[in-house]
């Protein structure tokens, strides 16, 4: 039995849910992780499971020379590209099929990866990414940037597989990183599906004193509050860094309390040719040791 189903508590006919999940596959080596995560959850939350398949355009470098060089290029792409999809489908009909989950679809989009997920993800709940390969550059690898890009143009939540490691439970014990912020808002909202599942949220408000952020008299408080009324058993807390980075008081208390999951909020924009993102949101997608669920 596969164990990345959420936790359940209370009333399942009351709690929030995932009815579509999107899962981004593409020809990295973590793929079979990043899908055995989305099928937990799908399986977990009895949602239709989108496997979609969206990679890195495939870059073949021809000796040749003269008119003709392109076009030889061209085709060659497109026939290592048919040949990645053809392996990624029968990976994912093979797993699906073996845990017995009918209620998926398979998608092959070609063109641009960003674009392709940013279209699915417009009509699912939820999107499920792998983190990006901490030792690719942008040079060796197209996608390198894609993790960023995705979290801040996807307009639903992205829920971050790590490069390394394996995740059998997901959801039950849950850090919500809170800045009484736009966006933290907007991830608390959309983590309610695992909120209201978790056996454990700890709502902790970093450095409140820092950025003029409106935390009220007691920080994180009055979101515990708000989770209360959801039946979400939430504590608050509140961590100084004394000038440590965010994210890195993020991934060290993540690992104090044994987080399974971290729930935070995306910074930064994403124009033409740039993508600036707030330094927490960067550490994490860099150096993620838990799956982490982040809105923008």
């Amino acid at each position: 039995m596969n164990q990345t189903q959420p936790t359940g508590l209370g009333h399942p006919e009351r709690m929030s849910t995932y009815r579509t999940i999107v899962v981004h596959l593409d020809a990295a080596r973590r793929r079979p992780q990043t899908l055995d995560v989305a099928l937990g959850l799908a399986e977990g939350f009895d949602a239709h499971l989108v496997g979609l398949f969206a990679p890195a355009p495939v870059r073949v470098a021809t000796p040749a020379v003269g008119e003709g060089a392109s076009v030889v290029r061209e085709i060659e792409e497109e026939r290592q590209r048919k040949a990645l999809a053809a392996q990624a489908e029968a990976e994912f009909r093979e797993v699906t099929a073996r845990r017995g989950n009918d209620r998926t679809e398979w998608r092959d989009v070609p063109g641009e990866a960003l674009h392709a997920v940013q279209q699915s993800a417009r009509y699912a709940d939820l999107v499920v990414a792998g983190q990006a390969d901490p030792d690719a550059t942008d040079a060796d690898d197209a996608l390198a940037g894609f993790p960023g890009d995705l979290v801040l143009s996807a307009g639903r939540p992205v829920l971050f597989v790590p490069y390394a490691g394996r995740f059998p439970k997901i959801g039950a014990r849950v850090l919500v990183a809170w800045n009484a912020g736009r966006e933290a808002a907007r991830a608390v909202h959309d983590a309610l599906p695992f909120l209201e599942r978790a056996q454990r949220v700890e709502v902790v408000a970093f450095d409140p004193q820092r950025g003029g952020a409106d935390h009220g008299e007691h920080p994180g408080t009055d979101i515990a509050l708000y989770l209360a009324r959801h039946g979400v058993k939430a504590s608050a807390a509140q961590q100084r860094g004394a000038g440590i980075d965010v994210g890195a008081q993020i991934l060290s208390r993540a690992a104090d309390m044994e987080a399974d999951l971290i729930v935070m909020g995306a910074y930064g924009h994403s124009r033409l040719r740039e993508r600036v993102l707030g330094g927490a949101t960067r550490t994490l997608l860099e150096s993620m040791t838990v799956p982490v669920l982040m809105s923008h």
